[in-house]
This record gives C-alpha cells, sequence and structure tokens, in this order.
C-alpha cells in the first residue's frame, strides 16, 4: 500500500506525532517529529500502521492561569529547530549570536560563492562568526563539507566549538591520527571523501606529500583560521614553511565555486603586500585594486570586515542611526586593563652566576667568531638561550646549561639559524607553539667547557626559593596582593621548567601538608606543552573544581606560551602577571587576551610585567618594545604587529651590548650605534605599520551591511524565536511553578537579572532531563544551577537564551506537560483559561497558532525541498464569526494582563466550550494570516540574498493548511463576572 500523504502533513505513527517531509516516496515515509529536531528525523515503511493525525482542540476542563499563554507560547518557540526564516540555521544551533555577529552572515549570504576576510579584533567572537556561516551555508545546501584549517594546538577546540555549539562533527586529520582514520578508507579512497567535515593541522597538510590529495578532494567550504601566518610580504625573505602555506592557500583559493573564510584578528602584520596577498586570496582583484578609489573600496566592502571592540560594545542604537534604543545590545567587554610594571633586583648569589654566565658566553662567541660562520652562530644562539633561561628561573637555568644546543648539530650557519631561532626567539607568526616552551641547550662541545656549563648548573640549582631567587619573592607578594583583591591570575612563563618550578614553589602540597605561601584556600597547578592541547583543558577544569564554589578560594594558573592563544580562560580568570618577558610584545598582547574578551566579568583586568632592574636585558626589551607595544594599541584600540625582524634586530643589539660589555654601564647601551640604528628603524617601520592600520580601519570600516538592515533580521529573528527579556521571565516563572527554589530572581543585586535555582522540589521528569545537562550530582544533591542573562557562560552555568540546553530540557517538560492532562506534577503551562482582567473591555480572545510552511529553496547544488515551523499570537474582540481581530502587538500585550477577580469555574469552562465550538469560524482568517506570513518570508529570503539574482530563483514560500490552535485563552471584562468567586487555575 502507497502512501498518499503531502509534504507538511501531520500524521500520527509509533506513537507519537509527525511532519511528513518532501524527501517522502510513496513507499516511503521520511518523517520529523513535530517540534523535533532533524537529528530524529526518522522513516516509516508501508508495512507500519499510520494515519492522518488531527491535532485535538485544548480541553476546557484543564484551565490555566494568566501565565499559561505565555509559558506555552515560549515553551513551543525553543523547541523549534528549523525556522521558516531566511536563517536556516539559527533556530538548531546552540549559541546565541551577538547583533553585531549577524553582520558577517549577512555579508556572506549575499555572495554566490562566499570569500570573506574576517578580521574583527580578539575577543568580539570570529570563530562564532565563521561558525554562523558555515552552519548557514551547509543547512542551505550552498555547501556539502567543511574543512577548517589551523595550528594543532587548536584543533581540538576548533572541534568542541563546532560541536558544541553548531552540531557540526568534525574529525580531527593531524600527524597523531592520520593513520588511524586511513585503515578505515576503502580501497582508492580519500581521507576527505570519507569524511565530509575536517579539522586539519595547517602545518601537517601543507606539506607536498598530504597537499595534493587534499586540494584535489577538499570540500567546499574552507575556513583558515590565523590566516595571516599563511601569507607574507613581497620584499621580505620567506620560509620554506610559510612558501608553503601560502602555496597551499592559492590551489586551494583557484577553485572559483569554493566558499573560503579566512579568519585573522592581525591581517596587517606591519606589512602592505602581505595584506594585499590576503586580500587576493579572498578576491584575487583585490591584490591590484586601487583601495582609495571608490571601486576600490566597494569591492574590498564585500570581502572583509575588520571592527574594534568600541565598534561593537553598544550597538543598534540611536548613534547608529536607528530611530530608537528598543533593539540596542550592550556587549559588556572589559572596559580597559590595568597595567602595572614591577622590577625586582638579583640577589648577590644570582648576580655571580649571571656574571659569569655572560663571562663564558662571551667568551665562547668570540672565539668561535674565529672559527667560521656555522660556529659563529652555533655560539650565539646557544649564548643567546643560557642568558634567555638564566633571566628566567634557576630550574630553566640548570636544565639549559645541562642540555646541548639545538643548533650544535648544524652543518652550516644557515642551518644554525634555522635550529637556533624558533626555541630563542618569540616570532609573532611562528608556525606553531607547539614544542617552543621546552628550555633550548646551552652546550655545544665535550670536555673541559662542558665541566664549566655543569658547574653552573649547580651552582643554578642552589638558587631555587625566594631566599636567593629574589624575582620568585617578588611575584608571591605581587600575587598575594591580586588575591587579596579577589583576582584569580595566569602567570605566563617562557619555559617548561620554569612553570614546574613556580608551581613546586607555590602550591600547596596536601600529602606532605607542606602549605604554599598563598594561603590555604589557593589552588595552583601548572600547565604547559608537556600536555596535549585536551590534557590542557582538563586541567583549567579541574583547578576550577578544586577550588570549589567558596567566594574566598582562589586560582593560579601557571602556563606556558602553549596557552597563549586560541584558549579562552575568561571565565576562570581575570589578572595576568608576565613573569618572563616575551621578546616580541604581541606575545603579551596574545595572553592578556586570553582573559580580556568577551564574557570576562571583571570590568577591568589588571596586568603585571615583572622585568629585573639589573639583568641587562629586562629593562631595555620593556622600553624599546613592550611599552611602545602599549601605546600604539591606546591610541588606536587595536594591537599592531611590529615585524619579528626589527623586534630580533633590537633583541640582538642587546644581548650583543652584553657579551660586549657585561651589565657595566648599562645605560651607555641606549647611545650605542648599532642600538639607535635598530631602535630608529623599528620606531620608523612599526609607527608607518600603526598608521596604515588606523587609515585602513578608517577607510575600510564596515560599510556594506547597515545598522538598519542589521535591525530588521533582529527583530524577525526575535519575533520568530523569542528575545532574551521573554526566555528570562519564562525560566524564572516556569521554575518557580514546578517547585524550585529561586534566588535573586527578582534581580535584587543580581546583575542582567541574574539569579539561582534549586531543583531538588521540582517534578522528577524534570529532574531527569536536567541531570545530563547539569550533573547527576548537582541534581541529587540540590546544588544551585546559576542562571546567567550574559550568554558567555563557564561550564555548570546557564545562559538564559533559548539554545541554552538547560532551558531546552525545562521548555521541553513545560511543553510536554501542557500537551499531557494526565500528567503527574505540577503543569504552569495549560491550552486554554479564562481569566477576568482589567486589561480589556470586551471578550477578547488570544489564540496560539502554530503554522507549517513548505519552503522551496534554490541552491548550488539544486532545490531543497523543507518543512519549517512557526508560532503566532492572534487576538480577536467578540465571537469568532465576525471578530475585531487585534495587531499583533495588540495581542501580545495580553500576555501581560493579570486577573482582578476570580473567575467562577462553571462560567468559565461554559465560555470556554462555546468559543473552542466557534473557532472554525476563524479559520478563514488564519489561512489568509498564514498566506501573509509567508508571503513576508519569502521577501525576508530575497531580502538577505538580494544581491545575487541567482540565489533568489525559484524560490517559493507557502502555507501548509490548516494551522495548528495549540492555545485558547479568553479574556474577560471585570464588570462582565463581577459575581464569580471562584477561581478557575486563576489567582486573583
Amino acid at each position: 500500500m502507497a502512501f498518499t500523504y503531502s509534504a507538511g502533513s501531520l500524521v500520527k505513527a509509533r506513537g507519537r506525532e509527525w511532519v511528513v517531509l518532501p524527501e517522502s516516496e510513496p513507499d516511503l515515509l521520511v518523517l520529523r517529529p513535530l517540534g523535533g529536531s532533524d537529528d530524529d528525523i526518522a522513516a516509516v515503511f508501508p508495512f507500519e500502521p499510520v494515519e492522518e493525525a488531527r491535532f485535538a482542540r485544548p480541553e476546557p476542563t484543564d484551565p490555566g492561569d494568566q501565565r499559561a499563554a505565555g509559558l506555552l507560547r515560549t515553551a513551543l518557540r525553543v523547541g523549534f529547530r528549523s525556522g521558516a526564516g531566511p536563517f536556516r540555521s539559527l533556530a538548531g544551533i546552540a549559541v546565541e549570536p551577538r547583533a553585531y555577529q549577524l553582520v558577517p552572515l549577512l555579508m556572506a549570504l549575499r555572495q554566490k560563492t562566499v570569500r570573506m576576510l574576517i578580521s574583527d579584533d580578539v575577543g568580539i567572537g570570529k570563530t562564532i562568526e565563521a561558525g554562523l556561516i558555515a552552519s548557514e551555508l551547509l543547512a542551505q545546501g550552498e555547501a556539502s563539507g567543511l574543512a577548517v584549517l589551523c595550528s594543532p594546538a587548536l584543533a581540538e577546540q576548533w572541534q568542541q566549538e563546532l560541536r558544541g555549539k553548531f552540531g557540526i562533527d568534525a574529525e580531527l586529520v593531524l600527524s597523531s591520527t592520520v593513520s588511524r582514520l586511513e585503515r578505515g578508507l576503502d580501497l582508492g579512497q580519500s581521507l576527505f571523501d570519507r569524511y565530509p567535515n575536517v579539522i586539519v593541522s595547517t602545518d601537517f597538510i601543507k606539506s607536498t606529500r598530504h597537499r595534493d590529495d587534499f586540494v584535489r578532494h577538499c570540500p567546499d567550504l574552507v575556513i583558515v583560521d590565523e590566516a595571516h601566518t599563511c601569507v607574507a610580504a613581497d620584499d621580505t625573505s620567506v620560509s620554506a614553511q610559510s612558501q608553503l602555506r601560502y602555496e597551499l592557500l592559492r590551489r586551494v583559493a583557484q577553485d572559483a565555486e569554493r566558499h573560503l573564510l579566512l579568519v585573522t584578528a592581525t591581517p596587517h602584520s606591519g606589512k602592505e603586500s602581505a595584506f594585499r596577498n590576503l586580500l587576493g586570496l579572498a578576491k584575487p582583484d583585490l591584490a591590484h585594486v586601487n583601495l582609495e578609489s571608490e571601486t576600490g573600496r566597494k569591492l574590498l566592502a564585500q570581502h572583509f570586515v575588520a571592527r574594534k571592540r568600541a565598534d561593537v560594545r553598544q550597538y543598534l542604537t540611536k548613534e547608529d542611526g536607528l530611530a530608537d534604543d528598543s533593539l540596542a545590545e550592550r556587549t559588556a567587554f572589559p572596559s580597559d586593563r590595568f597595567f602595572k610594571d614591577e622590577t625586582y633586583k638579583l640577589s648577590p648569589e644570582y648576580r655571580a652566576l649571571l656574571d659569569d654566565a655572560i663571562a663564558y658566553a662571551s667568551e665562547r662567541v668570540e672565539e668561535a667568531g674565529g672559527q667560521g660562520k656555522r660556529e659563529a652562530r652555533i655560539a650565539w644562539w646557544s649564548a643567546i638561550a643560557l642568558l634567555r633561561s638564566l633571566v628566567s628561573s634557576p630550574a630553566a637555568a640548570a636544565q639549559t646549561l645541562t642540555t646541548r644546543s639545538a643548533a650544535a648539530i648544524a652543518a652550516s650557519a644557515e642551518e644554525a639559524d634555522k635550529l637556533g631561532a624558533p626555541l630563542n626567539s618569540d616570532a609573532a607568526d611562528s608556525d606553531a607553539l607547539e614544542g617552543m616552551d621546552v628550555a633550548p641547550g646551552a652546550e655545544t662541545d665535550e670536555g673541559p667547557v662542558k665541566s664549566q656549563l655543569a658547574g653552573l648548573a649547580e651552582l643554578a640549582a642552589q638558587l631555587k626559593g625566594p631566599e636567593k631567587d629574589l624575582k620568585l619573592k617578588s611575584l608571591i607578594k605581587h600575587l598575594k596582593a591580586l588575591l587579596a583583591d579577589g583576582y584569580n591570575p595566569i602567570v605566563f612563563c617562557r619555559y617548561i621548567p620554569t612553570a614546574k618550578y613556580l608551581a613546586e614553589q607555590l602550591a600547596n602540597d596536601p600529602e606532605t601538608k607542606k602549605r604554599g605561601p598563598l594561603g590555604a584556600k589557593t589552588v595552583v597547578k601548572a600547565v604547559t606543552g608537556e600536555l596535549s592541547p585536551q590534557q590542557r583543558i582538563e586541567r583549567i577544569e579541574a583547578l576550577a573544581a578544586e577550588a570549589g564554589e567558596d567566594a574566598t578560594a582562589r586560582r593560579v594558573l601557571i602556563a606556558t606560551d602553549c596557552l597563549s592563544e586560541g584558549v579562552n580562560l575568561q571565565h576562570y580568570f581575570d589578572a595576568v602577571v608576565h613573569y618572563d618577558l616575551a621578546w616580541n610584545p604581541t606575545r603579551h598582547d596574545q595572553r592578556e587576551g586570553r582573559v580580556d574578551r568577551y564574557g570576562q566579568r571583571r570590568d577591568e583586568v589588571r596586568v603585571i610585567t615583572l622585568y629585573g632592574d639589573d639583568n641587562g636585558i629586562d629593562g631595555k626589551v620593556l622600553e624599546v618594545l613592550i611599552k611602545k607595544h602599549r601605546q600604539i594599541k591606546k591610541d588606536l584600540g587595536i594591537s599592531v604587529s611590529v615585524p619579528d625582524e626589527l623586534s630580533t634586530g633590537v633583541t640582538d643589539a642587546i644581548v650583543e651590548w652584553l657579551l660586549m660589555r657585561g651589565r657595566e654601564n648599562e645605560d651607555a647601551l641606549f647611545s650605542a650605534d648599532a642600538f639607535k640604528v635598530s631602535t630608529a628603524k623599528l620606531d620608523s617601520d612599526w609607527n608607518s605599520a600603526a598608521e596604515r592600520e588606523r587609515q585602513s580601519r578608517s577607510r575600510f570600516a564596515q560599510r556594506s551591511i547597515h545598522p538598519e538592515e542589521v535591525a530588521r533580521e533582529v527583530a524577525s529573528i526575535r519575533e520568530a524565536l523569542g528575545g532574551a527579556g521573554e526566555i528570562r521571565t519564562f525560566v524564572r516563572e516556569a521554575l518557580g511553578a514546578l517547585g524550585a527554589v529561586l534566588r535573586g530572581a527578582d534581580g535584587g543585586g543580581r546583575e542582567s537579572g541574574d539569579f539561582t535555582a534549586q531543583v531538588g522540589g521540582t517534578p522528577a521528569g524534570l529532574r531527569d532531563a536536567l541531570a545530563p545537562v547539569v550533573g547527576a550530582e548537582v541534581v541529587e544533591k540540590d546544588r544551585e544551577i546559576p542562571f546567567r542573562g550574559d550568554p558567555a557562560v563557564a561550564r555548570g552555568e546557564a545562559a538564559l537564551v533559548r539554545t541554552d540546553p538547560v532551558v531546552g530540557a525545562l521548555a521541553s517538560h513545560v511543553l510536554n506537560a501542557a500537551l499531557d492532562t494526565q500528567a503527574e506534577g505540577a503543569r504552569p503551562a495549560r491550552r486554554c483559561g479564562v481569566i477576568t482582567t482589567d486589561a480589556v473591555s470586551t471578550r477578547t480572545t488570544l489564540l496560539l497558532v502554530r503554522y507549517r510552511f513548505h519552503l522551496t529553496l534554490p541552491s548550488r547544488s539544486g532545490e531543497r525541498q523543507l518543512v519549517a515551523e512557526d508560532a503566532r499570537l492572534l487576538a480577536f474582540e467578540g465571537a469568532p464569526k465576525n471578530g475585531a481581530w487585534l495587531t499583533p502587538e495588540q495581542a501580545a500585550a495580553l500576555l501581560e494582563a493579570t486577573a482582578s477577580e476570580n473567575t467562577d469555574p462553571h462560567f468559565g469552562e461554559r465560555t470556554m466550550t462555546r468559543i473552542l465550538g466557534q473557532l472554525s469560524d476563524a479559520n478563514g482568517y488564519l489561512e489568509s494570516y498564514g498566506d501573509e506570513l509567508a508571503a513576508e518570508l519569502d521577501a525576508a529570503h530575497r531580502r538577505v540574498r538580494a544581491a545575487s539574482g541567482e540565489i533568489v530563483r525559484g524560490l517559493s514560500v507557502t502555507a501548509q493548511k490548516p494551522a495548528d490552535i495549540l492555545g485558547a485563552y479568553v479574556y474577560l471584562p471585570a464588570a462582565a463576572s463581577a459575581s464569580a468567586s471562584v477561581p478557575v487555575g486563576v489567582s486573583a
């Protein structure tokens, strides 16, 4: 027996109701549960019993109170996972984007093939913006697969972000996983054909061995993270690694049909030609077009978005050209960083060791200079390794003094530089930070020299502890001050031995009952490159869990630069201590950016920089590089990278002076010719780069999408899916009605209406639904669940947005209980009710109507037939047959009406029965309203894709009939029921 149900029809099968999807055939029904998601789609064969479903009308004997309609509407809308609007993915993703994050999405949807350079400032949310575009292209069928190219350290974070927030499962293609993945392939099958969504290590796939296969089978959507590392300026020597990365991207970009998203916070990197090369990957014409011309600017505006925090801190306000602030959105970025530079002096013992080491290094460099270029470069890198590790800590010094130099095996001067530079410099765009935090070696010879270094290593080991290591003593003092002020700091070090040494010195040891100097309630842990990226996250979360919720407990994280990129730490930490100065100030900005970003609850992030007053290095690096970088950022509002070769020139001059003249007469360095030349070149080029960046931000500010366009789409999204205020009211009222204990629910003393809830007293069904989301222990032990108005929440907290899993579980419970009149326990939402109120002057009926729409959406892969749902409030005065229909705004306002007196239950039931019996007379209006909605949705789809006629050709939206009346609520004027004295589920 063949099926005869059309797409969009309601059917009943397997004990539940379903929507028939367009993919159905006469001998196969493809079904999605009513109100369910695409993950729940099922296939039904003819031998299974299927019948047409008629949505039952509300039951007059099961009335609700004045909150019932609002709770049911929100519960229904939260459950929608297939919105009918032009943004197909927004209803189904687990993140509620900020309004400004919709701008890149709107820009992308106006392009037939999406080519974008997203260069918003650090912490604004570039990953979310790229994810929104990716999920939308996949949902619309404009893309069939996704590849993210990133550093291996960030691969797992990308995987978690895509899976947790956008529902995109992607395989990791790294050097450590590729063998396992290839074992599961069929003969001749490519890895990239088998797995449609992948996250790929750029440095693994760029090699010629793997590159060709990737380019040949590359998905039609590619996201490139930290894209600035894949290009170089025309007038600089390009490393072999950079050239391989650029060649990879150039070949990927050659396919004109491939979507390409380039993501970076630093598109310039100080060189105009590098910026042009980057733009050329997005759009070849942009590599050469005159960006000063109107034509050039218009072309760039279609593909480039770059905004500072100040541009989006307050958005959709009257200052943006809107009529009012009704849609205004204020994003709580920290207002500023408080910088404090703290100095320390070496102890006599440490000073003696440093002088001995400088004398040794100077002698070796001078001696090697007469032996040849190779020997000179090996000695140079050995000297830098020795000096940097000594300035870092006794532990790092001891390890460096007993470890062979990586450059010692070099066969040439060039190879020595290639081996020595990565471990000893802090290049802003190094291939990866993995493995760069090991302590470098200083040994280059056997015999007496090795013995001499071993002696220095023994002396270094004896300097451990705050008595002789005054840098450590200074750190303890400043950490105590931060902790006393309620801060939880991250201490950044250059080397693994230093990080482990600090953790050992600062932490409490329960086994030996040793108490650290920071107090019994301070938890200290170290995270270094010895751990895998996933282990690093696990250790940070273990630190947070160990500190617990005690308000007096504090967290201190000791970390190397393995955490200075990609990992977001703003939920756990709010201060940064630079224990070791980086020799490139961009690295400092990266460190600080881990906590100074969206979601940080501190308005002021504190930054303390420790520097040695008398070690011959730190003071000069701080003065010439770090402070200059801060000033430029303060002036422009964004970070401007110093070219690596220029910062290296300055640090080389400092080291050379130190080796030639020791620590004596340090101030004379500033008048030395070599130093003046290198700093003058640095200042000139850096100032030029800053000026170019300033002009670029001004000339090329995002102008292709006007705030009014964003406001229109935001209003449409909120109307269809609900806004933050509606969700907050729903969660608070639903939990309260279900028996939860709420604290701070009225916003008293809490920001943004934040509150907590204990759900131990709620129905078993809700507790079972919440346990997998918040943790079984939280539910069983009736612990408080924090609800935050800010969507950027920490683990264990719930955001007051429709996409939060806690909100989703609550909405599902409320909706199911409303539909099941036999459900046990409290049922805060009901499908009908009669309310006597002063809010109306004549009898008014409010209907909650569910519409289904049949969409035909053209895409590059052909037309897609979809069924989507929407819920609307409609209201009329009088009888349904000749009622006076209210505007949508007037209908929504009825949700705020409160009962002014009680309603007699028998009178209420009779009234409800009479109205429900007459509702068929309203079908004509409900159908015409559905047609109006379909026309509005059709126009919205065309508007969002207005720039490309090809994208909208064949698009259509039609309303499925009849619509479902999910709820009906009668509002009576107080005078009409003056004799009533007993409530119908209503408290006056």
